[in-house]
């Protein structure tokens, strides 16, 4: 007999090359395909993941990928493999913001702590938000090549991924988010492919503004700098797999622990 193929692995060839048969499969037509799914069910399931009728495989944007793949996995059964996000936008944008609402109500995610030459914030505790080194152990590091990627933020402070931790992390089949700069998801991509880099946006520029500037954390030189910083990162981001706009930090938080939690596999809340 010949071996059936499963509907996720008609869907990863389709993305991986548009242009095959898979790629120009109607999604209508791959959701049929599988057993037990008749043309109503079929119907929901397209209403649910926001896919239209017509639309083929091949053709699914990068979010809508991600749910039909999620969908597939649960439906099958299959073993998600782990995943690496990047979660990275313009300067004062709440990508810190979002992280800790993540750390503090998804505890089953597991975020990178970056290095860092910075000092602390008011609040910011060594080893939970970073690492905080000095310039000396930073270059150490760099010469034991235990960055996954580093680099100098606005011409002052440098941070640095830790290599080890993730590594380990994606081989014990858990998934990492990485909440980094632009410069950092970039080199990050270059080190690992498979990373799904998400970038998060302000609802408004003026916002964006009102953001940075209401912290208070920076003088008005600082700031001045960094709002220049941010037009620049902010023409990068169709650089990204996932744009997520930050109008409110829970929703925003959710959306990005959507992409690393695929339904169908033990949760991670039961792992010690």
């Amino acid at each position: 007999h010949r071996r059936e193929r499963r509907a996720i692995d008609v869907a990863e060839t389709a993305w991986s090359d548009p242009a095959t048969p898979e790629g120009t499969l109607r999604v209508r037509e791959l959701l049929m395909s599988i057993p037990g799914m008749g043309p109503t069910r079929v119907s929901r399931v397209m209403d649910e993941l926001g896919i239209a009728d017509a639309k083929r495989v091949g053709g699914l944007g990068a979010r809508q990928r991600e749910k039909l793949r999620a969908w597939l996995q649960a439906r099958e059964g299959a073993r998600t493999r782990s995943r690496l996000v990047v979660l990275a936008g313009p300067t004062a944008v709440g990508k810190g913001t979002v992280s800790a609402y993540i750390r503090e109500n998804y505890p089953e995610v597991l975020l990178s702590v970056s290095a860092t030459t910075r000092p602390p914030r008011p609040g910011e505790v060594d080893g939970r938000h970073y690492y905080f080194v000095d310039d000396e152990t930073f270059d150490r590091m760099i010469e034991q090549g235990e960055f996954l990627e580093y680099a100098t933020v606005h011409n002052a402070s440098r941070y640095g991924t830790p290599r080890p931790p993730i590594e380990a992390a994606l081989k014990t089949g858990r998934s990492v988010l990485l909440e980094i700069d632009l410069q950092g998801a970039r080199a990050v991509k270059k080190a690992m492919p498979e990373a799904l880099l998400v970038f998060l946006l302000p609802p408004t520029w003026e916002e964006l503004v009102r953001r940075l500037t209401g912290r208070g954390t920076e003088s008005p030189a600082e700031q001045a700098r960094r709002l220049e910083t941010a037009k620049v990162e902010l023409a990068a981001q169709d650089e990204f797999d996932v744009k997520i706009v930050n109008h409110d930090v829970g929703r925003a938080a959710q959306e990005v622990v959507e992409l690393l939690t695929v339904p169908g596999t033990p949760s991670a809340r039961t792992r010690s």
